[in-house]
């Protein structure tokens, strides 16, 4: 078996809307497709023994069982892989169900799609996958645990901690999109303007000023006792000198600890004697030169939570331990510890495996322990000098248990600290009674505390600490997102998409827009190329000055990696033409309108999908939407229009020459459409069509009529604004027309538009495209053959798989079937072929190139257009 790709779909995609993370692996089983499961022996048995957990898959049969059943009666090695790839990454905590595999239309080859969690731990499960079918058919070893602790392993070094994970959990659970900037924790949540941004327990509003301060103990110190709360006696010191003074004034026991340590690191606490201490002087200087020295303080380990200045969650922590039971030794009590289904690797469960580390050691040490000894029964054997969860601690939530005196406190010290988020370390017998009573102190106090210890304690309730936290960074009535227009289709994507953005512009707001020749914020390219994919989108979303987003969405970045946002507020689907169908498994119009309709089914369901009504395909999928729906149509009296003028639906149509949205019987009229300059005085009907589409999205977003139709008035085309969509250069002999045209449909607008040009010959310039089946690149010789006196044929750059002498022979096969004698020539470089044209142009001739790369036509031809100038300026 070979593995031919493998895709990383992030977003709404052509298998789900909702399962944005998918895997799609293709896959060439070779020989293998001649020996389904039944076929193999042994087969059955192999995999249930290594792999006996994938019982509880009920496949197709609906029962535990299914997916063995299947095996046993014959199903096919992708559909075997589909499931060891969903099961193998369940095994090692990542728990995902969907999958889906289908055949394409070349024998042997499937689609294998699965959902993951964590990206590089799916690529590494659909690779891994294969090599287990493959050595279950060879009846050879795999070691499966080398696997799980494999993909264990890659999912820890990516996924997000459980602190940040639970924002953007809750996040998600308010339909709250997210994106992770970057590979470390750091989080958007919104989108544009409405943006907030996070990082562990650190948002975009935690002052820089309070992290400082919490990350200074001995300042924290300071102003806490300033404010009357207590707090350990001690202070700061950096030799043993120092040390030696503290240890006489407060006296043993003393707690140890770096100036700017955390997570409990380089901390000695209950130091006893001379020679610990000095050791913990010694251990806290790796961390920091400066150590504070503190008065230990007797009790319970305590975190009270404070977000947004409220109390939300209070916990003991207990150091990870053991209780003898006078049986076994230490080590055989941390192996039993470890073997509590709580505890995983990492923070992959409740509770972390507890580990035997340094601190460890030198704790057995001081009570003259080793990892043999037995302790008595019910003795409790501590192995770790902090309570850290990280490193294998517990926790009991006590949030119910706390005094109110301590809640006002700890709410004081958020505002004193001047901490959003804030962890707040008491050491105290209990929290029920004021601190001042029990004799308690605060230890710490955190930015950037985390949550796992409320999220999910070992005892107590747990506590969903992650809400208040959104709360604070969308409380009610603000918005998370900004309007999405999405705008998808054969032709006309771009116009439409660009007619849309300056509608919105027009109308006061800062727009960020994508399309096939770049990126936009305000008619400013930030980035030049096709940007049509998700990357794309998720550059503008990221942008926190646009307060409007219009995509335009094709078909590649959807099947690449699927959409780069959730949902939208409107989808534009322009039509769906013959184009390149025969490539990524899109062999014929209903595969590709699968593809262009995973735009509409992102819609949200108070959103709008609209539909050209007079495209055949677009119509097939207007009652299978899930949002509410508007057609447009070039005839008042298509069918579909009529249908829905009936039900008093909303449709814009172009009537009398009039651009004019209709609601039921109603109509309203925007302008005529001969006024706006994109439709070339209205000689350009593909033109008008991408008006009707433009004009309906606006109008159903919010826009007024008088609005619109201004904004359409001063949208001027030209090479800057619209490059390579009906770009006409006047000369004083002869005119020159540019256009993106490069499919069938597209040459057919550019001939229905030239036959209202008045010209004495008609040149054109086309090429064909490598990578388009055959009959589109005839269909494309044939159109030209009819709508042009003399035709120059030139080759793209990228000729995609074929010859020259191949593509040309096709145009020029398609050219001799249009019924029409045309000459033509065929002069390999764009820019000598243009030359050529413009120099053998007599007065009145038309020019028309076509292309699907535009950029360096435009250029050769505004530098003709400049140098005439400055001719005409010589001779005056």
């Amino acid at each position: 078996m070979k593995i031919e790709k493998i895709q990383a779909l992030r977003g709404p995609n052509i298998w789900s809307i909702r399962r944005k993370k998918l895997i799609q692996m293709r896959l060439d089983l070779e020989e293998m497709e001649n020996f389904p499961t039944n076929k193999i022996d042994g087969f059955r048995e192999r995999i249930e023994k290594l792999i006996p957990s994938l019982f509880t898959h009920r496949c197709s049969e609906g029962v535990e069982g299914g997916f063995f059943h299947r095996i046993e009666t014959g199903t096919w090695m992708g559909h075997v892989i589909e499931h060891i790839a969903l099961e193998i990454q369940t095994l090692a905590g990542m728990e995902v169900g969907f999958g889906r595999t289908r055949e394409t239309r070349t024998p042997g080859v499937y689609n294998v799609v699965f959902n993951y969690i964590e990206e590089n731990a799916g690529i590494f499960a659909a690779e891994e996958s294969v090599k287990i079918a493959e050595a279950l058919i060879k009846g050879e070893d795999y070691d499966l645990n080398a696997c799980i602790q494999k993909l264990k392993e890659i999912r820890e070094r990516v996924r997000l901690g459980p602190s940040t994970g639970s924002i953007v959990e809750e996040a998600v659970s308010r339909k709250i999109p997210w994106i992770r900037l970057g590979t470390n924790s750091l989080v958007q949540l919104g989108y544009g303007v409405n943006q907030q941004r996070f990082q562990a327990t650190i948002t975009g509003k935690t002052s820089s000023i309070a992290v400082d301060i919490a990350c200074n103990k001995e300042l924290t110190k300071r102003m806490l006792h300033d404010a009357a709360i207590p707090v350990p006696m001690g202070d700061l010191i950096t030799d043993e000198e120092g040390l030696d003074g503290v240890v006489r004034k407060i006296g043993y026991p003393v707690v140890i600890k770096p100036l700017d340590g955390n997570h409990g690191k380089g901390s000695s606490i209950n130091v006893n004697d001379w020679e610990s201490a000095k050791i913990g002087l010694e251990h806290a200087q790796k961390y920091s030169k400066k150590v504070i020295v503190e008065k230990y303080i007797t009790g319970y380990d305590f975190r009270v939570l404070v977000i947004n200045n409220k109390m939300v969650a209070a916990a003991r922590r207990v150091p990870a331990h053991v209780v003898g039971d006078g049986e076994l030794n230490l080590q055989q009590l941390i192996e039993k510890e470890n073997e509590d289904p709580r505890r995983g690797y990492g923070h992959e469960n409740v509770l972390t495996e507890i580990d035997v580390d340094k601190d460890t050691a030198e704790l057995l040490e001081k009570m003259n322990y080793t990892l043999e000894t037995v302790p008595q029964k019910g003795e409790v054997v501590y192995l770790k000098s902090t309570a850290n969860l990280s490193t294998g601690g517990t926790s009991i939530d006590v949030t119910d248990m706390i005094h109110p005196e301590n809640i006002t406190m700890a709410e004081r010290i958020s505002k004193i600290i001047g901490l959003d988020v804030c962890g707040i370390d008491i050491m105290a017998e209990n929290l029920t009674q004021p601190l001042k009573e029990s004799g308690g102190a605060i230890i710490e106090v955190n930015a950037a505390p985390g949550f796992r210890m409320h999220l999910a304690p070992s005892e107590g309730l747990p506590r969903n600490v992650a809400a208040p936290v959104v709360d604070m960074l969308y409380p009610p009535g603000k918005p998370f997102t900004i309007p999405i227009i999405a705008v998808t289709g054969t032709n006309g994507k771009t116009t439409t998409t660009r007619l849309i953005s300056h509608i919105v512009k027009s109308n006061g707001y800062r727009v960020g827009f994508t399309t096939s020749d770049g990126i936009y914020i305000q008619n400013t390219m930030l980035t030049k190329g096709d940007t049509t994919g998700p990357l794309s989108a998720e550059f503008i979303l990221k942008d926190p000055t646009v307060e409007f987003a219009v995509l335009e969405t094709a078909r590649g970045g959807i099947l690449r990696s699927g959409l780069g946002f959730s949902q939208c507020d409107i989808g534009v689907l322009t039509n769906i033409e013959e184009d390149h169908l025969g490539m990524n498994d899109i062999h014929n119009l209903k595969d590709l309108t699968r593809v262009k309709r995973v735009v509409l089914d992102s819609v949200k369901k108070n959103g709008w999908s609209i539909l050209n009504a007079d495209n055949e395909y677009s119509m097939k999928i207007v009652n299978d939407l899930d949002s509410r729906v508007a057609i447009f149509s070039m005839n008042e009296n298509n069918p579909h229009i009529q249908k829905f003028a009936k039900e008093g639906r909303i449709t814009c149509i172009y009537e009398e020459g009039f651009v004019t949205i209709k609601k039921g019987d109603w109509k309203i009229r925007i302008g005529k459409a001969k006024d706006f300059p994109i439709t070339m005085e209205g000689k350009a009907k593909f033109m008008i069509e991408n008006v009707l589409a433009a004009s309906l999205a606006c109008y159903l977003y919010g826009f007024g009529i008088e609005d619109i139709s201004n904004s359409l008035r001063t949208f001027i085309p030209s090479a800057q604004l619209t490059p390579g969509r009906l770009n006409v250069f006047k000369f004083k002999n002869f005119k020159v027309l540019i256009d993106f045209a490069h499919n069938p449909s597209g040459y057919e607008a550019i001939e229905d538009y030239l036959k209202n040009i008045e010209a004495t010959k008609k040149i054109g310039i086309i090429s064909g495209v490598g990578d388009r089946r055959d009959s589109d690149i005839k269909e494309c010789g044939k159109i030209a053959g009819r709508m042009f006196d003399h035709i120059i044929i030139r080759n793209e750059k990228h000729l995609r798989g074929r010859t020259e002498d191949e593509i040309n022979g096709l145009i020029i096969e398609g050219m001799q079937s249009s019924g029409k004698d045309v000459s033509y020539e065929i002069i390999p470089k764009e820019i000598e072929a243009l030359k050529h044209a413009m120099g053998m142009a007599e007065e009145g001739t038309f020019i028309t190139a076509l292309s699907d790369v535009i950029s360096n036509a435009i250029d050769l031809v505004q530098d003709y257009q400049t140098r005439e100038l400055m001719e005409d300026d010589k001779m005056l």
